[in-house]
């Protein structure tokens, strides 16, 4: 959630992925003009089209808690039909062959080790899937999408729906993205049981609409804030009125020259007014309101304030494995890192930076900002520096992302490092080709999915030239080559930063290929703004 309009995005660099790619992609060579001097370079597509034999992608590792609703959908490319086979279930659970899905309910703790498969009529393949019943969930960053950064308060049922239905029609959901998030904005009235909060009249049939977002094989993410007003001026977690009553009562007149010296808090410009309902109030509903979440069959919950103090953590923490449904739980924003020793170990992800724009600067400053949450991050607790700023998005007023197709690779590749939650925040409607194929790169994202659930480290920095490096549940090491400066050059990683000794091989990750072994350094050459991803060491095969 934006707290203020007053960071807004710089003068638009880039007019849009659609147009900067039609001249090479979609205008027929008998029909192409000669372009303009001014014209953008081509967006390069770096990566290949899916094989058409079946391949399975996603994560290797998966939890949920004894008891709980069970949903995972097998990810997997391939020519349709295709059909699934999954050997080693644990009692409770059961696949259908034809959707992948895997569903039920497992009652007691323990670790299942399941063979998956995806066959169709060019082949099979078949992947490990270890699946975890206990205490711990999001073993492995989500994926999926967030309404804030394409529609901010303009969201409605309609638009979440069309954004899960394209979910699936685009093909994002065979490559493991999977959440569906409403953000600020959808609450209503606390008329339910125990005074729980009902959605709004844009949200006709909330309940409805997550039995719709499951029974594609996808999840269903909620927000709200202890506070008694979100962000954006709707219904929070907590009242001054036992009742929940709202909108709260203003002052009466006899209170009102008492309430005109407001308390201050300190911000970057300086004091500011606090809003007066911008705090927790005397009653709290959280119980009651993770309970009628989960009753409508919600699977995430953001949870927006600040300061994010550790007792309200806990509270909602609390609330939300007492409501019967597993809930992932992302603290939102900008989360203190003094107390991130103890909050770290009760939320699945927690926000480490202010809000994301569609900017370099922005961009840059929540990513390259993150080495010292590292030794937070682990499976089922993950460092979050926001949403993904790619496509068209723009807060309820349209826009095409002002990040050059470079920096959207830079953007991808240095979250991927950091084990971080990726959430789209674009109109799904207008998805095109180049973000589509940004984010369908399995084997980029295999390094945010990876099961160690490490974060990346900068293992080298000078002259606006960084190698940061994460290692691998297989023993080999993700490395991003990244290139701030405003000119194309060569990057170097030393393999003696890596503990690495003698010839080593070396795949580059975004284009899914072999490149020659790398002995003592690998030196690539990265444009302005821009990354390479490679994966080096270990498989040998």
């Amino acid at each position: 959630m934006r707290t203020s309009k007053t960071n807004q995005p710089s003068p638009r660099r880039f007019a849009g992925l659609t147009a900067i790619i039609f001249t090479a992609l979609l205008v027929p060579p008998a029909l192409s003009q000669t372009a303009p001097p001014t014209a953008p370079p081509v967006a390069e597509i770096r990566t290949p089209k899916p094989a058409l034999t079946p391949r399975i992608h996603g994560p290797r590792v998966y939890g949920e808690r004894p008891g709980r609703p069970f949903l995972y959908t097998i990810p997997a490319t391939g020519n349709d039909p295709i059909t699934f086979k999954a050997d080693g279930l644990p009692p409770g659970l059961w696949l259908d062959g034809k959707t992948g899905r895997i569903t039920g309910s497992v009652a007691n703790a323990g670790e299942f080790n399941v063979i998956l498969t995806a066959s169709n009529a060019l082949g099979n393949n078949s992947v490990p899937l270890l699946i975890k019943i206990g205490d711990t969930i999001a073993l492995t960053p989500p994926l999926g999408w967030n309404s804030w950064n394409a529609f901010s308060g303009k969201v409605d049922q309609g638009k979440v729906q069309a954004s899960a239905d394209i979910m699936i029609s685009s093909g994002l959901a065979k490559h493991g993205w999977t959440y569906i998030n409403i953000d600020d904005t959808w609450q209503g009235k606390r008329t339910g049981v125990d005074h729980a909060l009902q959605a709004n009249d844009k949200f006709p049939d909330i309940a409805g609409l997550c039995d719709h977002i499951h029974s594609l094989g996808l999840k269903a993410g909620i927000y709200s804030t202890p506070w008694i007003t979100s962000y954006a001026g709707f219904a929070g977690g907590s009242s001054n009125d036992p009742s929940g009553v709202w909108p709260p009562p203003r002052p009466r007149p006899a209170t009102v020259a008492a309430a005109t010296t407001r308390p201050t808090t300190r911000g970057a410009r300086g004091p500011r007014p606090v809003n007066r309902e911008h705090q927790i109030g005397s009653t709290h509903f959280m119980q009651a309101d993770a309970k009628q979440w989960a009753t409508w069959g919600f699977d995430y919950l953001k949870y927006d304030w600040n300061p994010n103090l550790v007792p309200d953590i806990n509270e909602m923490s609390d609330a939300l494995k007492a409501s019967g449904r597993d809930i992932v739980y992302s603290l939102s924003n900008a989360a203190p890192f003094n107390t991130a020793a103890d909050y770290s170990k009760t939320a699945n992800a927690w926000r480490t930076t202010g809000d994301i724009r569609d900017t370099w600067q922005s961009m840059t400053a929540n990513g390259f900002s993150q080495l010292r949450w590292q030794p937070y991050a682990s499976p089922g607790h993950f460092n979050d520096p926001d949403m993904l700023v790619v496509g068209v998005v723009g807060w309820g007023t349209l826009h095409p992302t002002h990040l050059t197709p470079d920096e959207l690779y830079t953007h991808i590749t240095l979250w991927c490092l950091l084990a971080s939650p990726m959430l789209l925040g674009n109109d799904m409607t207008q998805l095109d080709d180049f973000t589509l194929n940004l984010l369908t790169n399995d084997e980029v994202l295999a390094v945010d999915q990876d099961a160690l659930g490490t974060e990346a480290g900068r293992i080298s920095q000078a002259d606006n030239k960084e190698v940061w490096a994460k290692k691998l549940s297989d023993g080999s090491w993700a490395v991003g080559l990244f290139n701030r400066g405003a000119d194309a050059a060569e990057v170097t990683v030393n393999m003696a930063d890596l503990k690495l000794d003698g010839p080593q091989p070396v795949r580059d990750l975004w284009r899914q290929k072999a490149l020659p072994d790398a002995q003592g350094s690998l030196t690539l050459k990265v444009a302005s703004h821009g990354a390479e991803m490679v994966k080096i060491g270990v498989p040998s095969k």
